[in-house]
């Protein structure tokens, strides 16, 4: 129940409607008992009629509470039989409809309550978690199934929300029914009230051991269900490759695989779960039968119980059974709600290991230069940067070479704030990136990567992603220095065309260009450029290098390069081999050298 109460937090501002959901369970609860209580002076005036009474009662204070109750209620209703009989019943008819009614009526009142505050729960719970995930750094999600975190964000939270109604149940209305319903026991007969106790605690522990493995059992159906979605969402991703390679019913094995393990799963889960409904009944027509025996004896042998009385006392005894039956579902469901507050709060109390330092500023502008300094970073054991430095002076381009691995796309991830040096240090203008907020470090900065990340949307609100008040003229002028007007004017719906998932409406060249007129919209004075040339055909790389060119005009530049046609004409050129550098300098100076980069510009002049 930890978690659940962590979940319940959510709850606080919707507290209004806890608490009207409260009054009307009590309502319900204490309509539930007197709807039974109210058959005790019906059956004691129509079938024995030595219990009419003929005067009317007289007030005597709250001491003698009850007997004014019941002989008043007498009185009214011997009145009615004396008169009329038919009169009579159908004023106990309509005194039994009302309270049913009254009781239904706070019932639908509290679940009409209820309702705001689930739903409250659940927006804010998946608001609270898509925040999160935003949040948090990119290494987290490099480690983490994307299946597993939308099984988080959809499956758990819905459970999460649906045990919301149960545990309710269980602390309010359910609780309160069985207590009403007991101190009218107890008033009518407390040694047959007594004896029905003896036998309720077995029935409790018989409900407990069904319930043992219900959490982990959930927490089971919970995990296949993410990898189930992980392998959906690759198989979306991935769908050319899937079909390309001819794998899809290797594909739709795994796939078989984790559903048929989720079934299973579900079956044993759902059996067990099912299996408290018939046992808590059962249960409780054992007792029943258990009260009729000894209550039987009370009436007809004994006599110190009357007919009337023991009947409503039935009536009573078996009033528990609904809401006991009830408290064990809801104990069920609030397990496994608890096992899915467990997976969401692994979420939202994961601390972020790249945060704002409490007295980190709010850097405008780019005066100077990028330093990095002696920096050592590994994304596991092996280290990708070893005592790696390079200094940016703005204005200028440095371009980054080097063979698949040799840590160039980190050195991005760093500049960016994407992941934290293990050691040494990387500065604007001085400060170390650490001591500026994440915000404006990035507001310093456009991205353009290798692949071109764009979002099921209009061309219109992909360009203007960093800056969302950019009028027409603003994105046009930006799609022309990106080279990409000459295509977007031509689509049915110009700048309003929806470019498909990623973009996928439009070729590689053309995707990529998007990427390039949305940093060009954000004019950063820092511009970070990510292999983004390397997937495309020669004749899109010439418009892409030709947009990148427009694009770098007057901007500082850091240029990771797989194709080194493209960084020619960078002002520094640092060529890198498994984390260091090995070489630096300007294209010709590497040239004449006759080294590392010498050779890897042979090797491409071949391809």
């Amino acid at each position: 129940m930890t978690y659940f109460r962590k979940i319940l937090q959510f709850a606080k501002p919707y507290k209004k409607f806890a608490i009207l959901n409260i009054i009307c369970n009590i309502f319900y609860a204490i309509f539930s008992t007197l709807s039974f209580i109210a058959l005790i002076p019906v059956i004691q005036v129509l079938f024995d009629k030595t219990k009419r009474v003929s005067k009317e009662p007289v007030w005597d204070g709250f001491t003698g509470i009850k007997d004014y109750v019941t002989d008043y209620f007498n009185y009214e209703v011997t009145q009615r039989v004396n008169e009329d009989e038919v009169a009579a019943l159908v004023f106990i008819c309509g005194i039994v409809v009302v309270l049913f009614f009254l009781k239904n009526l706070a019932g639908y009142l509290s679940s009409f309550f209820l309702t705001f505050l689930r739903n409250g729960v659940l927006r804010d719970v998946r608001d609270a978690m898509y925040k999160k995930i935003l949040e948090l750094p990119v290494s987290y999600f490099s480690e983490k199934k994307k299946g597993d975190t939308i099984s988080r964000i959809t499956a758990d939270v819905n459970e999460v929300q649906t045990s919301f109604l149960s545990i309710l149940e269980l602390i309010v209305r359910e609780p309160l029914t069985i207590l009403f319903t007991i101190i009218a026991m107890l008033v009518m007969s407390a040694e047959l009230t007594l004896f029905v106790f003896i036998f309720l605690p077995i029935a409790g522990f018989v409900i407990s051991v069904i319930g043992k493995q219900l959490k982990r059992q959930s927490n089971l159906a919970q995990e296949e269900n993410g990898h189930f979605l992980s392998i959906v969402e690759e198989t979306l991703s991935s769908l050319k490759i899937v079909k390309g390679f001819n794998a899809e019913q290797k594909f739709y094995a795994r796939f078989q695989e984790s559903t048929n393990r989720l079934h299973n799963i579900l079956n044993q889960l759902i059996n067990r779960q099912n299996l408290a409904s018939p046992t808590s009944e059962f249960l409780g027509i054992f007792v029943i039968v258990i009260i009729l025996w000894f209550g039987g004896n009370m009436v007809l042998v004994e006599g110190s119980l009357d007919a009337a009385t023991f009947i409503a006392f039935l009536g009573l005894a078996y009033n528990i059974l609904t809401p006991a039956k009830q408290i064990s579902k809801a104990s069920y469901s609030v397990k496994k709600g608890n096992a899915a507050a467990e997976r969401i709060l692994t979420v939202l109390e994961t601390p972020s290991s790249i945060t704002d330092a409490p007295d980190a500023i709010d850097k405008k502008d780019f005066n100077n230069e990028i330093s990095i300094e002696n920096i050592n970073f590994s994304y596991e054991e092996e280290k990708v940067l070893k005592n790696f430095s390079v200094t940016v002076p703005k204005g200028q381009t440095v371009a980054l070479v080097g063979q698949s691995g040799s840590g160039k796309s980190t050195i991005a991830n760093l500049i960016t704030r994407f992941y934290d040096v293990n050691d040494g240090s990387v500065k604007v203008d001085g400060t170390d990136i650490r001591n500026i907020k994440k915000k404006s470090l990035r507001n310093l900065m456009g991205l353009v990567t290798q692949d071109s990340i764009l979002f099921n949307d209009t061309i219109r609100n992909n360009v203007a992603l960093g800056k969302e008040d950019a009028t027409d003229e603003e994105i046009i002028d930006a799609l022309k220095i990106a080279n990409a007007w000459e295509f977007v004017k031509e689509l049915p719906a110009v700048l309003d065309t929806n470019i498909g998932d990623s973009g996928n409406k439009l070729s590689g060249g053309q995707k990529q260009r998007l990427s390039i007129a949305r940093a060009v919209l954000k004019n950063p004075p820092v511009m970070i450029l990510d292999e983004a040339t390397s997937a495309l055909d020669t004749e899109s790389e010439k418009l892409v290098q030709k947009a990148l060119e427009n694009m770098m005009k007057n901007r500082t530049s850091v240029v990771i390069a797989h194709r080194l046609s493209t960084i020619q004409n960078a002002d520094k050129i640092i060529v890198m081999q498994r984390g260091e550098i090995v070489e630096q300098g300007k294209h010709q100076e590497l040239i004449a050298a006759n080294g590392t980069y010498r050779k890897l510009v042979e090797m491409q002049s071949f391809e």
